[in-house]
């Protein structure tokens, strides 16, 4: 079964929106696209189109968080961490509000949308900022429960929500727990710690290097920050490799924090299974993936090149 998460969202922000009046939800012109058009239709007293004023919507954003109010903001990620950023950093992150973000479109699978449009740097410009809790959701059950799950919390969220339907990875018993990895698959050769829509081809990884005898460990460390550092550190203990996959940029996404967590407790040899050059282009989502080195059969060479260079 394929989903995407944007389209999990748009169903779980009408069920959060029937629970709590007080949730609002603004767009920046893109909420046929961001999905939110289906909260717009029932709740149309509730919803803010800002037209194409970033900016100006999370400032809103911060007003009626201020004002008591949750809200969510959306548009694309390119633009809710890029041209955002200064509003995010400022109006949002610095005074702890109850802001719910939720970008779609993230990564390069935004597909013929082009260079301009895939975000591949967002996760690098929020985590640092303070307060933020930040989430990538695996699937389109994990992205509902991350969405309920923030407006549940107090402080500002940042969820990054994919454009293309991807495998649904858990079933309905799956409990989301904000800050709580999910171990998938257990083994002791070697761990895959991936986010994202990176989880799936992780799990085709794992299983078809089952084949040659080689025991691979699938975490989903969906909650980017604050990391579960538990389980990077038991991971790192119990197997002696990690290799890290995510649909960004190598330099300062997932993969820079979980090193950095290993580096400081329980170093290993690690491989990163991340976009290398920021030149991303148009094209099919599949081929995109292809180019820069974000397949299941990247991620198996991955493994078997961190196990070499154990002991």
């Amino acid at each position: 079964m394929l989903e995407s998460t944007r389209d999990a969202y748009a169903k779980a922000l009408l069920e959060v929106g029937r629970k709590n009046a007080d949730i609002v939800v603004l767009d920046a012109d893109l909420a046929k696209s961001t999905k939110t058009i289906t909260f717009a239709k029932e709740f149309p007293d509730r919803f803010f189109d800002c037209g194409i004023a970033e900016q100006n919507m999370m400032s809103i954003a911060a007003g009626l968080a201020a004002s008591g109010k949750v809200p969510f903001a959306s548009t694309f990620a390119v633009f809710a961490s890029g041209r955002c950023f200064d509003q995010l950093r400022v109006s949002i992150a610095q005074p702890g509000l109850n802001v719910k973000v939720v970008a779609t479109h993230g990564g390069i699978t935004v597909g013929e949308d082009g260079a301009s449009h895939q975000g591949i740097e967002d996760l690098a410009l929020i985590s640092p900022l303070p307060n933020f809790t930040v989430i990538v959701p695996a699937d389109s059950v994990e992205a509902a429960q991350a969405v309920e799950a923030a407006a549940k919390t107090q402080g500002p969220f940042y969820i990054r929500m994919s454009r293309s339907s991807t495998p649904v990875i858990f079933g309905d018993d799956y409990e989301f727990s904000i800050g709580k990895s999910v171990t998938i698959r257990d083994g002791k050769d070697a761990a895959i710690i991936a986010v994202g829509i990176m989880v799936a081809p992780a799990i085709e990884a794992a299983e078809r290097l089952t084949a040659d005898g080689i025991d691979c460990r699938v975490i989903n460390m969906a909650t980017v920050k604050p990391l579960d550092e538990e389980a990077i550190l038991k991971a790192a203990a119990e197997t002696g490799c990690v290799v890290t996959a995510e649909e960004h940029l190598v330099r300062g996404g997932v993969g820079s924090a979980i090193a950095q967590v290993v580096a400081e407790n329980q170093p290993v040899p690690m491989e990163f299974i991340a976009i290398e050059r920021n030149n991303a282009k148009s094209g099919k989502p599949e081929l995109l993936l292809e180019r820069c080195c974000l397949t299941d059969s990247d991620i198996e060479q991955a493994v078997r090149s961190c196990i070499s260079r154990k002991g």
